[in-house]
């Protein structure tokens, strides 16, 4: 058995050891710096979503006695029909104040409008729920889908259900502060998605 002449190390030199410990601070680097972005990124759509609530809690809902051509009916008829309109709503959504009224432009194609405030965790599940509130009353309502919601935000959804077997537009809305539903027998969605638009532009308000 020969043994080599010249000395040789039986351990790995310090220099190999940092060489082997080298790849795995970068890993470690790599890791922590990807969980930081990860933390950095959470924290921005919390305080995106923290904003969001601050800005649309504290809202306001008051009835327009004119809006778009429309006036408030305060015939008997047109007061009862609103009261009931609040009354179903607040029965299925917690509202903190409820509103509600009949807008007519002298035709028999009156405006039922409905809403409240309070303080809402998950607009768009809420509106869903009062959607459900008119297809109890209606029918069911269909072809649900999102319009355009406008400066004050929010989500604003459109569809139809039956009337007197007639297809009739339901429109709303809902926020952190607000929420509303109308109805617009006689016409169109479009024509009913900028109608509800006018409403709240006119009826709500933050503080």
């Amino acid at each position: 058995m020969e043994i080599a002449a010249d000395p040789f190390p039986l351990t790995e030199s310090a220099g190999e050891e940092k060489e082997e410990r080298k790849p795995r601070s970068r890993t470690k680097t790599i890791v922590l710096s990807a969980m930081l972005a990860v933390g950095l990124a959470g924290a921005s759509v919390l305080g995106y979503v923290g904003w969001r609530i601050a800005s649309q809690k504290d809202a306001t809902l008051t009835v327009p006695a004119n809006v778009a051509g429309f006036t408030v009916d305060s015939s008997d008829e047109g007061r009862n029909t609103a009261e009931y309109l609040q009354t179903a709503l607040s029965a299925d959504v917690q509202l903190d104040r409820a509103v509600g009224a009949v807008f007519t432009d002298g035709s028999a194609n009156d405006i039922l409008f409905f809403g409240g405030t309070t303080l809402f965790w998950t607009p768009e599940d809420d509106l869903v729920t009062a959607f459900d509130l008119v297809s109890d009353e209606q029918g069911s309502v269909t072809g649900l889908h999102d319009v355009p919601a406008g400066p004050l935000g929010g989500t604003m959804k459109c569809g139809t259900t039956k009337a007197d077997d007639t297809d009739m537009p339901v429109c709303g809305w809902a926020d952190h502060g607000s929420l509303a539903l109308a109805m617009f027998p006689g016409r169109t969605v479009e024509d009913s998605a900028k109608l509800l638009s006018e409403i709240r532009s006119a009826a709500q308000t933050r503080n």
